[in-house]
């Protein structure tokens, strides 16, 4: 039997051969074990959905999730997994020095999860944030999770539960750090998302809570452009997964990450041309924060569409409108390699990500800014010192000969994007 490319196809295959929604539908749920996943694709790349957004359509389409419950089973249901990250607008970004000492790690050529935590650790992010004195890294890597059962909600709206029980499942802890009062468990991830996978915190936690007598703090840390982001989550039932409470978020940045308007003003008072427009859909993609965060993605590699589908927080829309937003401004190229379409980052976007903080930051406004209609947006900002309307921001782009863009539902959808994209530029001053 060939194996499949993609995990919606090998999921589509699995779901037919063993009728999975007829028994989900007839029992509440469904055990499939990693032998039969491994029948069309490695069960290691099907059931590793960090953020709900990396589903297969088959799960979105049905409301179902996947846990894994032994070291080589899974249990398919319609349980809520995932939980959404608080708003943390306007935070106050903290500044923490760098121990001029360690030539090893360098803080601005952070590529993986790995080193953004040992970075946390020595520049005493993780001892601020949590509040601990003597903080030390203690536990870390693959390893058992024990015996436990625990209750699931089946959605958002009711109180309906689904009891699982797992038998010495797989986990994998990013970082253990442990002080005078509290072991700390940090998931720390690279990649910014709308929500994430609460299995990641929960098994580690009642591994950890079953082994030690003092409190045990589940941490998710998020690293990109230059900002820590860190929160705390608590478990207000042990024995319920879905009890999980936000605590507190902070964010920490090595470096200044002082903007003020004046630089955006000087930046906008020193364009004198502008950029033709390129024959690339005009961007809908409203978080420009992940425009950039693509752009990390492929600072080390080239990807396929499927590579950042299935690996990163998007989904197959947004994979194509963000891959075309980063290809607008330049930053990433689209190219053919074997037959298959990949992208990667352009000079520019390589040498853009390897500029300090707040060049880097203005370098991305100078992009934007070259093309016009940003600009006119902007302008037309700056003259009424409020947000333009809809209406107003539809006409400025009207004039700006945009590429493939006719409809008025078209025009209204992507000024959504100027929006977006000049609200980052000066939320760039409010740091």
């Amino acid at each position: 039997m060939s194996r499949c490319t993609t995990n919606k196809e090998a999921w589509q295959l699995l779901f037919d051969k063993y009728n999975i929604l007829e028994e989900i539908n007839q029992n509440g749920y469904f055990k499939i074990t990693a032998k039969q996943i491994n029948e069309f694709r490695e069960a290691r790349l099907m059931t590793k959905f960090d953020n709900s957004a990396n589903l297969p359509e088959l799960f979105k389409n049905n409301n179902l999730a996947i846990l894994p419950i032994t070291s080589n089973s899974y249990m398919i249901a319609k349980f809520q997994t995932y939980k959404k990250f608080e708003e943390t607008e306007d935070e106050e970004i903290v500044k923490i020095s760098f121990p001029e000492y360690i030539q090893s790690l360098d803080y601005n050529n952070i590529t993986s999860e790995a080193l953004a935590i040992n970075c946390a650790y020595i520049t005493q992010i993780l001892e601020n944030f949590l509040d601990e004195e003597d903080l030390v890294p203690t536990i870390s890597g693959k390893m058992g999770s024990g015996n436990f059962e625990f209750k699931i909600s089946k959605n958002e709206t009711e109180a309906e539960y689904i009891n699982v029980s797992v038998q010495n499942s797989r986990i994998e802890i990013d970082g253990g750090f442990e002080g005078i009062n509290s072991l700390a468990l940090v998931e720390a991830k690279n990649i910014i998302s709308d929500d994430f996978m609460v299995r990641q915190l929960y098994y580690p936690y009642r591994l950890w809570k079953s082994k030690i007598n003092k409190p045990v703090r589940p941490i998710y840390m998020v690293y990109s452009n230059g900002i820590f982001s860190v929160y705390e989550y608590k478990f207000e039932n042990d024995e319920d997964y879905s009890s999980i409470e936000f605590v507190k978020s902070k964010k920490y940045s090595i470096e200044d990450t002082q903007i003020d308007i004046k630089d955006i003003q000087d930046v906008f008072n020193n364009i004198n041309e502008f950029y033709e427009e390129p024959e690339i859909a005009f961007p809908q993609a409203d978080s420009f924060d992940r425009v950039i965060n693509l752009c990390e993605l492929l600072l080390d590699e080239q990807k396929t569409k499927s590579d950042i589908t299935e690996n990163y927080a998007f989904d197959e829309r947004q994979t194509n409108y963000y891959t075309d937003a980063a290809r607008y401004l330049g930053l990433v190229d689209k190219n053919k390699n074997d037959g298959n379409i990949v992208f990667e980052l352009t000079e520019l976007g390589r040498k853009n990500l390897n500029l300090r903080y707040k060049q880097r930051q203005l370098e991305f406004v100078k992009l934007i800014l070259k093309h016009k209609a940003f600009y006119d947006y902007l302008k037309l900002y700056f003259e009424n010192s409020d947000k333009p309307a809809t209406l107003d921001t539809i006409e400025i782009m009207k004039h700006c000969d945009l590429y493939n863009i006719e409809s008025e539902s078209t025009y209204k959808r992507r000024a959504s994007t100027i929006r977006g994209w000049i609200d980052w530029i000066l939320d760039l001053t409010r740091m």
